[in-house]
Order: C-alpha cells, then structure tokens, then sequence
C-alpha cells in the first residue's frame, strides 16, 4: 500500500521534519518565504494531508485544488484566522492547530517589549553603539516605572492569565477587559474586571491577547487611542489587524501615548508608514514563539494530528469538530 503524501508548506524544526518522514512521503517548500496563492495551489494538489503556518490562506479554492483526498490541514499556528473553517467542514477537511504550548514563550515576550519600550532598551543601545554616551547624566534617557503600575490585559486566554502572573513579580495592578468575567482569576492575582473604556483610561500599560475577528479588528483605533494616558505604552502580541496602524503611528508621532512594543503587523511583512521611523516603538519580526523548545511542541502536535488523521482517528486540537460527525 502506497503511503500518505504531505506537504509542508516551510520548513519545521528537523526534529519534526524526522517524524513526518518516518510515517509519509514528505515534500516540503523549499524556499524561504511564503508561497504565493498560485504556488500554493499547485503544490498542495493530490496531498494527503498539509501542513500550513498561519501566512498561508487556506480556502475554498486552495482545497479545491488540493482535490477530494485531502484529509487533515494542520495549521502549524494556535490562531486560525488563515482557514476558512466553513470551506474546509463543507469539503470534509478536518482542521487543526496547536494551542497551549506558546503561551510562556508570548507572555515572556509581551512582557520583554513592556520593559524593552519602557526602558528604552532599543534606543539606548542604539545610543551607546552609534559613540553618543560621553557619560552619566540624571537627565540621560529617562525612561517609565514597571514596578506597582497598572497592567491592562485586553482578551484574558491562556497567554493574558501567563503574563498577569509575570506582571506579579512586579508588584502590578491587574486590570482586564474579556466577553466573560474570571473571578477565579481576579481572587488569585487582586485583579479587577473592567469595561473596554475603563481598560483604556486606566492602563499604564495595556497588552492586547485579542483573537483576530470581525468584532476585534481595529480594536485599538484612533478614538481608543486619544483615551489612553499620555505615558501609557500598548502592547501587541496577538493579530497586527487588532491595531489600526497608521492610527497607531500618528498617536506616536503627536505623543498621544508614550510609546508601543509590537511583534504583529496589520499588514505583515510590510510596516505602516513611518512606523520604522519612530524610536518610541520597538518593532519584532512576529517571533513570540521563536524558542527553540515552542517550535518544536508546536510541530509535535502538528505531526501527531496528521498521523492521527491520516491513520483513521480523530486529532487532539480540532478547529472545526462539526466535520467529525460528517
């Protein structure tokens, strides 16, 4: 019997790369980009299974291409808003993800760029690298105080509750803003449910853990922006398209805010204008995850999911389980 074919859409930690070979005939991109829409649909045609990462639209038309064989799209991401979760369920596509193993590296990350803008850490190194430093000075690079402020969490999931308990360490005051009240989570960390505009007017810094939907897109905007404090820092470690960037470039420029820490793009990997041009907000290539020990969880439970699937048994992380029952 012919074994499975599957295709990998950029290439994983060797170590996943391993296991896949071990069980499937395995192609992967060999570029190192993202494959454009015509690319990816010439190469996921007769798969068994694909693996995509969340730069990869996955839609009617790719899994059309695919052909009527296609089992299991394994999106290598914990977000899914690349899937088209209808599209796949309709054609019999069981979609997965891989959730719970990034939470330590984003929350660590998220809180590295809280320290990174309030500190100055990029500017200042710039600083001391370009020869300026001629010494100590009260007055050089002043920067904001971490310690005993507040922290607004925007979307308490798995991450936001990892960063609040990091936040502790620095004696912050937890305010956040979700759809549901946590009051488990307000007991063990002395933290207070608020309103959206609450969270705004009251946050010295506010870190967004949003998913990407309609309802969220530009959830930080012009208007939310003019309501934060002139010395609050945002954060940005879930979707690019939750901030409306050219909004959030202008409120930089005027100092509506003082300053912002972003890992996501609206539009990645382009940058909005002038964004680059600001030294009041530190700029990261979207690598929350990027630790060597998250890569690799990450693959392991895309593999598994495809050998689940491929071998006739249902995944651990399905997106869209109405596609089980079909």
């Amino acid at each position: 019997m012919p074994r499975k074919n599957v295709y990998v859409t950029r290439m994983l930690p060797e170590q996943n790369m391993e296991d896949l070979r071990k069980c499937f005939d395995v192609e992967v991109n060999p570029h190192d980009r993202e494959l454009s829409k015509a690319e990816l649909k010439e190469m996921v045609k007769g798969r068994d299974a694909v693996i995509s990462l969340l730069t990869d639209v996955i839609d009617g038309e790719v899994l059309d291409a695919a052909g009527p064989q296609l089992k299991i799209v394994a999106n290598y991401a914990v977000g899914f808003n690349n899937l088209d979760l209808a599209a796949a369920t309709q054609r019999g596509v069981i979609l997965t993800n891989t959730p719970g193993v990034l939470d330590d590296a984003t929350a660590t990350l998220a809180f590295s760029l809280l320290l990174a803008v309030a500190r100055r850490i990029p500017e200042t190194d710039k600083f001391v690298r370009d020869g300026k430093w001629n010494g100590w000075s009260p007055t050089l690079l002043i920067g904001l105080d971490v310690d005993r402020k507040t922290l607004g969490i925007a979307g308490l999931g798995r991450i936001g509750q990892n960063l609040a308990r990091k936040a502790k360490g620095f004696d912050m005051k937890i305010i956040y803003a979700d759809f549901k009240r946590n009051m488990e989570f307000e007991k063990q960390f002395g933290a207070t449910f608020v309103d959206k505009e609450m969270l705004l007017r009251e946050s010295d810094f506010l870190t967004l853990h949003v998913p990407l939907l309609p309802e969220t897109r530009h959830y930080i905007g012009s208007t939310e922006l003019k309501m934060m404090k002139k010395t609050a820092v945002l954060i940005n470690t879930s979707r690019g398209p939750v901030v409306d960037e050219a909004a959030l470039v202008k409120a930089l420029k005027e100092k509506e805010i003082w300053g912002a820490g972003l890992d996501v793009f609206e539009n990645e990997p382009a940058l909005a204008t002038g964004l680059s041009d600001l030294d009041n907000v530190v700029i990261l290539p979207h690598i929350a995850s990027a630790t060597m020990g998250t890569r690799i969880a990450m693959g392991n439970i895309a593999v598994e999911n495809v050998i689940k699937v491929l071998g006739g048994q249902p995944p651990d992380t399905c997106v869209n389980p109405a596609v089980l029952n079909k």
